[in-house]
């Protein structure tokens, strides 16, 4: 019989595992990295149209602004002709448009609402 230690058997190379002192292979899980999902703002737009009181009552009920902020909000949208009412993921943003737009459908207003990347 001759004097050479046994070795453990080597694992093929396209075996990305490490091997155990016991005989047995760990294979290491690769870690995947997500991204958090896209950003999306929400906006007003300003029309001569649609009450001021109108806007504001939206920005309280649809985006849950206090009275002070949702008149900041409004009076942005009405100087700038445009207004941040909220930021969301792309699903929450859709909804939030098509509600808003539903209601001022609903009053009779032209409001406008849109989406965009953040």
């Amino acid at each position: 019989m001759p004097d050479t230690p046994i070795q453990p058997p080597v694992p093929p190379a396209n075996n990305p595992g490490r091997d155990n002192a016991d005989g047995t292979t760990t294979i290491e899980r690769a870690t995947q990295k997500t991204e958090p999902p896209r950003l999306y703002q929400v906006l007003l737009l300003n029309d001569d149209f649609t009450p001021m009181e109108f806007v504001v009552m939206v920005l309280q009920e649809y985006f849950r602004h206090d009275l002070d902020t949702a008149t900041q909000i409004m009076l942005k949208i009405h100087h700038d002709g445009r207004g941040v009412c909220g930021v969301f993921s792309k699903d929450v943003a859709a909804t939030k448009v098509e509600l808003v737009l539903a209601a001022a459908r609903r009053a009779g207003h032209p409001l406008q609402c849109i989406m965009e990347a953040a």
